[in-house]
């Protein structure tokens, strides 16, 4: 990944950093900058597991000192994967170990919503506060909106008034667009400053922000004029001004654009930060890549969760079983009413069946193509459209697209299907059409179905992941047996 992006004009190259960066000690900013964005993992294989059994074994045998060392050359984000396996009365205690470092601000903001709950339970206001002040704004304001709204307002009260405020700020937008996404601490320096004072600025104030590799540009009352990279910076004279040598074709979002947007432009445009302006285009914060991997990620569970028709929360593993039933227990009703549906259509065509016995053989494999193709078609179009590939302008076009897919799809194993139906079954010799029309027509049918569902909620600002589980499948279900019936009653002159 390229750390000069086309967005700001410069050209695409790796650069040999000692060289550039010999006469320059704000070398040490860059490497904050780096260790600050460490992008959060999981731990997964042995690494993970041996960690996973030295915390419980330590903590078995209370062996407090080197369970400490061990906590202290540990990332926050693989000790929060950790607390995900182990019992509340081991998180208890190993907690307690944790609250002795200084990473416990850290570690609040990486562990899991359904676990933070848990824990602050036994935690005063008054030790929160002292933690919370360690922490940056963004993380902070995070922590705060998943706190109980009680406790919330008494940490907001023991804060100190300047970091209240910026708090509050941060907390009156949406957490899921780019002010609530955001950081305030962020590099702008104003365009009438030379490089060389530039410079100093940078030195001077590295330590207190987010990101100081990208610098942003401003005038008059914090309005955003441009944007100029540290490397930039360093290759330009001392006594030339900033305005004159940044780049003022920067791309920016304002405070209320959608997580989903900020995303886009980030992933679009290959940069590591883009800034966030409010209603008069004045610099507020920025929203730092390694937030948007935790968006991307999060979004991407939801909708997976949703596809298989098991709710939207991604903690659901956390959750207990009953909670855990009760969440996905709405989403299954569909499938019991498609259910009970076909049921009934099955059951309207008894005469039918009696008739022809072999008809029942087929309805399964009938059906089950018809709705994996559906699925199919579903997941390619919502995945489309949350990356953009699909124009929701030419509708139609994508429709008889999935339309000849289905057709052709359908087609081939119509064909197969049929043939072993008339070699297989002699019961009727009519048997192999109707069963390779009966595929043909369900597979077209429901890849359209399939592609045209999602495409009518996203145009009505649905959410277009809900489509895919059991509202396509079921649709495809009841059309699918009826449509096979109809087919066998027309074709067999039942």
């Amino acid at each position: 990944m390229t750390l000069e992006p086309g967005l700001f004009g410069y050209l695409p190259e790796r650069y040999n950093i000692a060289i550039q960066y010999n006469v320059f000690l704000s070398l040490t900013s860059l490497v904050h900058f780096m260790k600050e964005t460490t992008f959060k993992r999981e731990m997964i294989g042995n690494e993970g597991m041996v960690l996973l059994d030295t915390v419980r074994r330590l903590n078995r045998r209370g062996a407090v000192a080197h369970l400490l060392k061990l906590l202290l050359k540990t990332h926050p984000a693989d000790m929060a994967w950790v607390f995900r396996h182990l019992s509340f009365a081991e998180r208890k205690k190993v907690f307690n170990v944790i609250a002795q470092t200084d990473m416990v601000g850290d570690f609040l903001s990486e562990i899991d919503q359904a676990i933070l709950l848990e824990i602050v339970q036994d935690l005063t206001p008054k030790y929160l506060v002292a933690v919370i002040s360690e922490m940056a704004s963004d993380d902070v304001a995070d922590l705060l909106e998943a706190l109980p709204e009680e406790m919330a307002n008494e940490i907001r009260q023991l804060m100190v008034k300047e970091d209240r405020e910026e708090v509050d700020e941060l907390m009156q937008y949406h957490p899921e667009t780019a002010g609530g996404l955001m950081s305030p601490d962020f590099m702008a320096l104003d365009g009438e400053l030379s490089a060389g004072d530039a410079i100093k600025i940078v030195q001077e104030r590295s330590e207190e922000s987010e990101m100081s590799f990208y610098l942003y540009i401003t005038h008059g009352d914090g309005q955003l004029a441009g944007v100029i990279s540290l490397r930039e910076l360093l290759l330009h004279p001392p006594y030339r001004q900033l305005k004159n040598i940044m780049n003022s074709n920067v791309t920016s979002v304002t405070t209320d654009t959608n997580q989903d947007e900020v995303a886009h432009v980030i992933s679009q445009y290959n940069i590591l930060a883009v800034p966030v302006v409010d209603s008069n285009y004045n610099l507020v914060g920025i929203v730092t890549v390694d937030d948007i991997i935790d968006v991307i990620r999060e979004e991407a569970t939801e909708d997976f969760l949703r596809m298989a028709g098991a709710g939207k929360d991604s903690e659901i593993l956390l959750k207990s079983t009953m909670d855990n039933a009760l969440t996905r227990a709405p989403w299954l009703f569909a499938s019991w009413v498609g259910g009970v549906m076909a049921m009934f259509i099955i059951t309207f065509f008894h005469d039918e069946l009696q008739k022809v016995l072999a008809l029942a053989a087929f309805i399964p494999i009938v059906i089950g193509m018809g709705g994996n193709i559906a699925t199919q078609s579903s997941t390619i179009i919502i995945r489309g459209i949350a990356t953009g590939r699909v124009n929701m302008q030419e509708l139609s076009k994508v429709i008889f697209k999935e339309m000849r897919v289905g057709l052709i799809l359908g087609t081939v194993y119509g064909l197969f299907l049929g043939l072993l139906a008339f070699f297989g079954y002699a019961e009727t010799q009519y048997l192999g059409l109707v069963v390779g029309f009966s595929v043909l027509f369900v597979m077209t049918m429901a890849a359209t179905v399939g592609t045209f569902v999602p495409l009518i909620l996203k145009r009505l600002n649905f959410d277009a992941a809900i489509a895919t589980g059991p509202f396509v499948t079921t649709s495809i279900d009841i059309l699918g047996v009826l449509a096979y019936f109809l087919i066998a009653k027309s074709l067999l002159n039942l």
